[in-house]
């Protein structure tokens, strides 16, 4: 277990009685509540010090009740320090208003619009390009959760979008289950190339085999990331509770820990805290 204090960038809380997740709908292992008192169960004796929310895909014109709501769980718990919240990006300077109303909320961070569903060139349309771009004007980051089959684009869009920090979500999504690595791993080393995209070491065990995923498996891809972006630009992402479906929380943040074994204690502290403090301004 890691004796540093540590941040998990990637929290989802959801709680399917007060707002809708249709992408949930009849999953044993997710279709229920799971919220605050659940993930401090998952999270029982780690030296956890702060999390921020990630945005559940809630259906569509949830999105800022979703980011109020966890505003609210924030007053009972000090250690949700921040939040990505959603919106419809793609709306281009429509999407002015919605963002108006996150920056009326203390701990909205950044936006996520997924795109891992969207065409593999939704990312370079001129309209979502423009909602994404609104972002710097708030102050805000733009989380990318893609499949790796989308890294060619989003890496078209980072040069296109310079202005807004990005971060890499799930170290993009890469085919595990189908033992891929090429071009995934070429294309992970060429968008660290762009400064402005940091990369989350997160959700790795869910795109493997849920069920016959190995430990090496899973190192050998975290470990291609990091050797892209370095450790100057990783950081810890638990993506509870979806990783539920492959693996529990404290086993995925001991495979860590041991992949980890050989760094400096500076390298670790980077990957576990301090790299998601100043990203995420925590």
């Amino acid at each position: 277990m890691p004796t540093i204090p540590f941040v998990d960038t990637h929290v989802h809380l959801w709680d399917p009685m007060r707002l809708g997740y249709d992408w949930i709908a009849g999953n044993d292992t997710l279709d229920r509540r799971l919220e605050l008192p659940e993930f401090a169960a998952a999270s029982a004796a780690l030296p956890l010090e702060s999390m921020v929310f990630m945005e559940c895909a809630v259906n569509a014109g949830q999105a800022l009740d979703e980011a109020r709501w966890v505003t609210g769980l924030a007053r009972q718990e000090p250690r949700l320090k921040g939040i990505v919240a959603a919106a419809p990006l793609e709306q281009g300077e429509a999407v002015r208003s919605h963002l108006e109303a996150l920056s009326e909320l203390p701990l909205v961070r950044g936006v996520r619009r997924l795109l891992q569903s969207e065409a593999d060139d939704f990312c370079l349309r001129p309209g979502f390009m423009d909602g994404v771009r609104m972002l710097s004007e708030f102050g805000f980051s733009f989380d990318v959760c893609i499949f790796h089959r989308q890294l060619a684009n989003v890496i078209a869009f980072a040069d296109r979008v310079e202005s807004v920090p990005m971060i890499l979500d799930h170290i993009g999504k890469p085919g595990i289950a189908d033992g891929l690595v090429s071009p995934w791993a070429e294309e992970m080393r060429e968008l660290a190339r762009r400064p402005n995209v940091v990369c989350k070491i997160s959700g790795v065990a869910t795109e493997a085999d849920h069920r016959n995923w190995t430990e090496d498996q899973l190192k050998r891809y975290v470990s291609i990331a990091i050797d892209a972006f370095g450790f100057d630009r990783v950081m810890f992402g638990g993506d509870w509770p979806v990783s539920t479906l492959a693996i529990t929380y404290r086993r995925w943040i001991e495979i860590l820990d041991d992949l980890l074994a050989g760094t400096s204690e500076d390298e670790r502290r980077k990957f576990w805290r301090d790299n998601a403090v100043a990203f995420y301004r925590l």
